[in-house]
């Protein structure tokens, strides 16, 4: 029975369901791929990830490691490539991880699923998940890499004012005013 981190494969679908909503071929995966990055790095170390993709990928590195979005310590590049890096949080050193297509010969539901090549209402999802629990990480890639210096600093928000407009606090740095008032609110007036 494959492990995901220090998860047996079952509990790990339970954390998909109650994190996620639903099982997803792509959490799955990712639950390899994050378990494949997390065994390459020293431990001890203190570490960052990189997604290359907003969908599900970011979900597995949240449910199985510290890193989230909300901390900072996750960030996405939503270049949509199924990848993520885990990397030394200070000197960039660290593995990058992907879903391999040069290796999915063998596994035709999931090279059906990941290249879009099977309509979603015709695939065989009891089969898809049996080929990616089979599979596991042997339809995965990994080099190691090096983040570019500028993206491992820290970000501060910098000062805080309130909005003249609406009245709500936000950075200084936008403006004036905050961006919502400024027209880049993702919300119609009601």
């Amino acid at each position: 029975m494959p492990k995901i981190a220090a998860y047996s494969y079952e509990e790990y679908l339970h954390l998909i369901k109650s994190f996620h909503g639903n099982l997803a071929p792509g959490l799955i995966i990712g639950g390899f791929m994050v378990d494949s990055a997390l065994g390459m790095l020293p431990e001890g170390e203190f570490f960052d990830a990189v997604c290359e993709t907003r969908v599900c990928l970011p979900d597995a590195v949240q449910i199985l490691t510290p890193c989230t979005i909300g901390n900072g310590w996750l960030k996405v590049f939503d270049y949509g490539r199924f990848a993520l890096a885990m990397y030394e949080k200070y000197r960039g050193e660290g593995v990058r991880v992907y879903l391999d297509a040069g290796k999915m010969e063998s596994w035709p539901e999931i090279k059906g699923w990941f290249l879009k090549l099977t309509p979603k209402r015709e695939q065989d999802s009891e089969k898809l998940f049996s080929q990616i629990k089979q599979a596991g990480k042997d339809i995965l890639s990994c080099r190691k890499v090096r983040i570019r210096p500028d993206l491992l600093k820290k970000k501060s928000l910098g000062a805080v004012g309130i909005c003249p407009r609406c009245g709500e606090a936000y950075p200084l740095r936008d403006g004036d005013a905050c961006r919502p008032c400024r027209g880049e609110s993702p919300y119609q007036t009601v």
